[in-house]
């Protein structure tokens, strides 16, 4: 019960540090929404993405992966200011556990891309988008998993670099190609075989694959259960690393 109350003091601080930016809030709730309008109309007219209801289902999943992987994947930028300002290290007199002062954190990259993921499911249905809500919560879950473990991940690696010039580039750089490999934008199943095999190395395919196959009102595909697995043991594993990160750097 400690520990649950430590995180939510941490959650609540973040949450107010971040209304106190409006704009962030703002370009949060808008850019999801370009995604679809600007991008998303596109893909009705690329072959092999079926008719209209098709191509939201294919798209929309992948938008919420690239949610995920673009914005809890990049908060580690946040916290290098606090490292190299000294909040971190004050907080280690603190009695807060340090799995607290992960989770509250990343408690609120969570809320961010809840948020984000409910606007790109209502305007996905206005565009087209036909989908259960069983699948849709379902596939939700798998998203907020996907957000703990980039978050976690993120957050570990920013109090390890301590440098937004170092931890920039390699994020960039890494971003990308696994965005692309993940089949967020368009399906797997339109690369070449060779491309196919390489994707196969990236877990978030994995994820992206169960979230399609959920909103498509397919529960029990070998892809959803792949997807759910690669999820918890993602999440598992990064919250576990970003842990140890903080005691190591706290201690």
């Amino acid at each position: 019960m400690q520990t649950l109350r430590d995180t939510l003091l941490v959650f609540d601080n973040q949450v107010r540090f971040t209304f106190r930016n409006k704009i962030t809030i703002i370009l949060g709730l808008v850019q999801p929404v370009l995604y679809l309008l600007l991008f998303g109309p596109l893909l009705t007219k690329v072959g092999g993405m079926g008719g209209d209801g098709d191509t939201w289902q294919t798209f929309v999943p992948g938008v919420l992966v690239y949610l995920a992987l673009f914005g809890a994947g990049f908060c580690g930028f946040g916290i290098i200011s606090d490292v190299r300002s000294g909040v971190i290290e004050r907080l280690r007199v603190t009695p807060v556990s340090r799995f607290a002062l992960l989770m509250g954190r990343v408690g609120r990259e969570v809320a961010i891309l809840l948020t984000q993921s409910a606007i790109i499911v209502v305007v996905g249905v206005l565009l087209g988008l036909r989908a259960g809500v069983l699948g849709v919560l379902a596939a939700v879950v798998l998203v907020v998993l996907l957000g703990i473990a980039l978050a976690s991940l993120s957050l570990a690696l920013g109090v390890a670099l301590k440098s937004e010039d170092q931890f920039a580039p390699l994020l960039t750089s890494a971003a990308l190609p696994i965005m692309l490999l993940a089949g967020i934008l368009l399906p797997m199943s339109l690369a070449p075989t060779w491309l196919d095999v390489i994707s196969r190395l990236n877990p978030l395919r994995y994820v992206v694959e169960a979230i399609r196959d959920l909103f498509a009102g397919h529960y029990t595909t070998a892809a959803v259960l792949e997807g759910t697995l690669v999820s918890v043991l993602l999440a598992a594993v990064c919250v576990y690393v970003g842990t140890r990160t903080f005691a190591r750097e706290n201690a």
